[in-house]
């Protein structure tokens, strides 16, 4: 199995820490509002990454943080007159809600920066101890940037160019900076912040500092993979890199992974998302408009390091091939009902060699970092093959052969294959009652015509043995 390292900039072999075993650190949203589609790729692309190994028979320790307390959740809390801690457990909770939506599985651990204050205080000590931190009067804590000689080798960056970068003016509260590249670890806290005693000053800590206690509390000091945006890359994770190698003295994450951007695409102009050109969407939003499992089989169907252009136009493209894999899904399981219990014939085992093939295709575009959008062409391939030879004449062994393949390989995906039930209201259901007490008086103009009308209503009807079937158009 490959994987792209944004440290080395190559596709590596992945070689976990202890055999059988994954540690995969995924920085998660910072709470003060429903998060929005941007905040959903890392989610399904990274839950997907550690669905494939499972699927592969790996253990799985994967810890996604909440990020509680923050500038923005303190600004939010001051708006509505309650205090940062409300605001931050009420968006956890609708964070939890689109996550299952999305069918993005619970980590193993969702810390709460808040509740692991202790220690980042003690890793901070550690590193004051070590020479690569300093406190200024005000008491704010400073990273020693130039104390750790790898710094920027993630994002690639020499320190000196860096420099350069940086404002000349120092911001207030930055009087107590050796060096404009030093970042803060902790800081005092201003009227009406929420704060924690610590040995420099009453106040709260930095970012950076959080993801990197997290990590180790619940991974610890070296993990396998560490995950997200690619806008996370400098200044987040190279901080990151900083301070636990500087506090533990060992190399921190064996691979980092980081998907790219997601764009708006709107009437063929693109741009990035942003609440200030009005292009900006929430989960929640999409949710009123398409199933989640459309959102992901979306986000998916282009490789997790390709920019990703979100439209209209691609969403209804995702929501037709969702429906023809579930459709293909429909088909298998009322050809396994109706097929006769014998074993395969001849020409049967020869399309399942072929789907069998297929399955080997998904697994190694899965195995060359994470191509979803080859496993899924994959998946389509199976598709095509069950559409073209089942029948009620299959044997039952290759129709439930088949039905099981298309479901795992895309449960490893997280895309569900059967569709929700749906309750039709009250006016549809009595509609179709009519059309069946009409078919059986024989009055079949009465019967097509009740057929146009639920279509007119997005209602399509299927006449089975088994009785109508209908779906949403």
């Amino acid at each position: 199995m490959k994987i792209f390292n944004t440290l080395s900039r190559a596709k590596e072999e992945f070689v976990p820490l202890e055999p059988g075993k994954v540690k995969m650190y995924v920085c998660g949203p910072t709470v003060y509002n429903y998060i929005h589609i941007g905040n959903a790729r890392p989610m399904i692309v990274f839950d997907t990454v550690r669905r494939y190994f499972e699927y592969k028979g790996y253990e799985v320790n994967y810890v996604s943080n909440f990020t509680d307390v923050d500038d923005k959740i303190i600004q939010k809390a001051i708006e509505e007159g309650v205090d940062s801690e409300a605001v931050s457990s009420r968006y956890i909770e609708e964070c939890k809600k689109d996550m299952a939506a999305m069918n993005v599985k619970p980590a193993t651990t969702h810390p709460q920066a808040t509740q692991e204050i202790g220690g980042m205080l003690e890793m901070i000590g550690a590193l004051i101890g070590k020479g690569h931190a300093y406190a200024a009067q005000d008491g704010t804590v400073y990273f020693r940037t130039r104390s750790f000689p790898g710094y920027g080798k993630l994002s690639h960056k020499n320190l000196d160019e860096l420099q350069s970068g940086f404002r000349e003016i120092k911001v207030t509260g930055e009087e107590g900076k050796e060096d404009p590249s030093d970042f803060v670890l902790w800081k005092p806290k201003k009227e009406g912040e929420p704060f924690w005693e610590s040995p420099w000053c009453q106040g709260r800590p930095g970012w950076h500092i959080e993801c990197s206690v997290m990590a180790k509390k619940y991974l610890g000091e070296q993990i396998d993979i560490h995950a997200g945006g690619e806008d996370l890359v400098f200044p987040h994770h190279e901080n990151e890199i900083a301070q636990s190698e500087a506090a533990n003295g060992k190399p921190f994450a064996t691979y980092w992974m980081h998907n790219a951007f997601l764009n708006i695409d709107s009437n063929g102009h693109v741009q990035k998302m942003s609440k200030s050109l009005g292009n900006f969407f929430t989960v929640r939003e999409i949710s009123e408009r398409y199933d989640l499992q459309v959102l992901r089989f979306f986000m998916l169907s282009a490789h997790y390091r390709s920019p990703l252009n979100f439209s209209a136009e691609l969403m209804e493209a995702s929501k037709n091939g969702l429906d023809r894999i579930r459709t293909a899904v429909e088909r298998l399981s009322d050809a396994w009902g109706k097929a006769n219990a014998g074993q395969q014939s001849p020409q049967e085992q020869g399309h399942m060699a072929t789907a069998k093939e297929l399955v080997a295709k998904y697994e190694a575009a899965m195995e060359d970092d994470f191509n979803t959008a080859d496993a899924i062409a994959a998946i389509f391939e199976l598709v095509k093959l069950s559409n073209s030879t089942v029948s009620e004449k299959s044997s039952k062994t290759y129709a439930g052969s088949l039905k099981e393949m298309l479901e795992k390989l895309c449960g490893v995906l997280g895309i569900v294959t059967c569709r929700k039930e749906e309750a039709l209201d009250e006016e549809v259901e009595a509609l179709i009652a009519e059309r069946q007490q009409a078919r059986k008086g024989k009055d079949f103009a009465k019967a097509d015509l009740i057929r146009q009308k639920l279509q007119g209503m997005g209602i399509l009807l299927e006449d089975t043995r088994e009785g109508v079937k209908w779906k949403r158009a």
